[in-house]
């Protein structure tokens, strides 16, 4: 018999502390195991509860915004009456609204600079016993002392502002001369920014901050223009199209899709810029004896004629369009596209376009390339642009007549433009918008003014 071999104690004590020290690496990496596992379904469940209190609060919120833009539509809706009292204002010594869409970043604050620098020459200086910046300067540029407090001026910048060495603002900081310059604001024709009506309203309701801003629809290019069929004013129309596209910068492309988009919506419903009077038949249904039987009474429909005013198919159309231009048919995230794009200025084609099916473009509030746009149906447009831009900056026109017998060397263009002008608006938005958090809700009213009444054509939230 082979002997078996001899293990020593020192052998089997090796061999038990090599299977003791794996039987704790195998318990550690288990260990390891279930505590990565425990960490995932942590942070898997503290990531569900901290989405799910996301999308509680935004609930939360989303509801606060939607009942804060609910209130502020009511609350607008309640005063449209104040818009009978908004006057158009003079602005004679001031920059015109009209060309700002087509400067660039550089040109628009050296025009700016130069307007403040104009100012400055005419204006008393501030005193140094009181501190105050005389009325007219704070209404023409919006500037107040205290807003320049803490901030360096250059000599240059104190100068422009009519600052003197006694109002204890000493400075050489070029960003406080920017700050100076946007704080200046080129009044549009009512007085606020173009093309609001009014200064945008602000407060708060409850948690949600709301803002309502009125705008003059009237001052936009009518995108139904470019779906006028008449013969006697197609091309013209066509190319009052051109026009506004080409001083908005629209790329050939782009104004071949709008052109397509709009003869797509003209193949639906043709649009419309004179009304007329008319009547329509109305259908009713009433109950008359039978003929056949005795005593029976059978159902009847009969027709009834109801007068339609201009201003109630004017309505009809709108509401019509207004659905129509903002469908697929049409691609308004082009249009929106910006030209100019700065922390003070924001252009774009959609915003100088009115998308409710307006009909006639007010010359005392459109800017240049509209009122262009306007009178290319009666021809010689940059000339009565220009001489319309410097009049209506001391006064406005009352009325397209005057315009007319102003303008007599243009009275043949002016009465072909006729039908596609105005001076004074009489379709409006209103825009309001709430936030509370992080949750926004947007409602646009479109209301037509007829007779100092108002009438909501169209209403859109989200």
């Amino acid at each position: 018999m082979k002997s078996q071999p001899i293990i020593s104690k020192k052998e089997t004590s090796a061999a038990r502390y090599t299977a003791a020290g794996r039987y704790r690496g195998v318990v550690l990496l288990v260990t390891l195991v279930v505590l990565v596992v425990l960490a995932t379904l942590g942070y898997s469940l503290a990531s569900r509860v901290a989405a799910q209190r996301h999308r509680n609060r935004y609930l939360i919120d989303y509801t606060v915004a939607c009942y804060a833009r609910d209130s502020a539509v009511k609350y607008a809706l309640a005063t449209l009456q104040d818009i009978n009292d908004v006057q158009l204002v003079s602005r004679p010594n001031e920059p015109d609204f009209s060309d700002l869409f087509a400067l660039s970043e550089p040109d628009y604050r050296k025009m700016l600079a130069e307007w403040a620098e104009k100012l400055a020459e005419n204006q008393p200086q501030v005193t140094g016993d009181t501190g105050e910046v005389p009325v007219d300067a704070n209404e023409q540029t919006g500037i107040q002392l205290e807003d320049l407090e803490g901030l360096e001026l250059t000599a240059e910048m104190r100068a422009i502002l009519g600052l003197d060495e006694s109002s204890g603002l000493a400075g050489k900081s070029a960003a406080a001369e920017a700050n100076a310059i946007d704080s200046i604001k080129i009044r549009g024709p009512y007085g606020p920014s173009w093309p609001d009506i009014t200064e945008p309203v602000e407060f708060e309701i409850g948690s949600a901050k709301v803002k309502i801003e009125m705008e003059d629809e009237n001052a936009k290019f009518p995108a139904g223009w470019g779906m006028l069929s008449d013969e006697k004013v197609v091309r013209q129309a066509q190319a009052g199209l051109d026009t506004f596209c080409e001083w908005m910068g629209l790329d050939s492309d782009k104004v071949a899709s709008l052109k397509d988009g709009l003869k797509q919506i003209a193949a639906i419903k043709p649009f419309k810029v004179d009304f007329q009077p008319t009547e329509q038949k109305i259908p009713s249904t009433v109950m008359v004896p039978s003929t056949r039987r005795r005593g029976v009474r059978q159902q009847r429909t009969v027709y009834q004629s109801k007068k339609v005013t201009p201003a109630e198919q004017f309505v009809k159309q709108a509401q019509d369009f207004s659905k129509l231009f903002h469908s697929s048919l049409i691609d308004t995230d082009m249009l929106a596209e910006p030209t100019i794009a700065t922390e003070s200025r924001k252009e774009s084609a959609l915003k100088y376009m009115d998308m409710w099916g307006t009909t006639q473009v007010n010359i005392n509030s459109a800017p240049r390339q509209v009122l262009e746009a306007a009178f290319t149906f009666g021809g010689d447009a940059q000339q009565i642009a220009d001489e319309i831009i410097k009049r209506r900056r001391e006064k406005p026109f009352a009325d397209v007549n005057e315009l007319k017998k102003e303008y007599f060397r243009f009275s043949d263009s002016i009465e072909k433009s006729k039908p596609y002008i105005t001076a004074a608006s009489n379709v409006f938005t209103i825009r309001v918008t709430a936030a509370s958090g992080t949750a926004k809700a947007s409602a646009v009213i479109v209301v037509l003014r007829d007779s100092g009444k108002f009438q909501r054509i169209a209403f859109v939230s989200g």
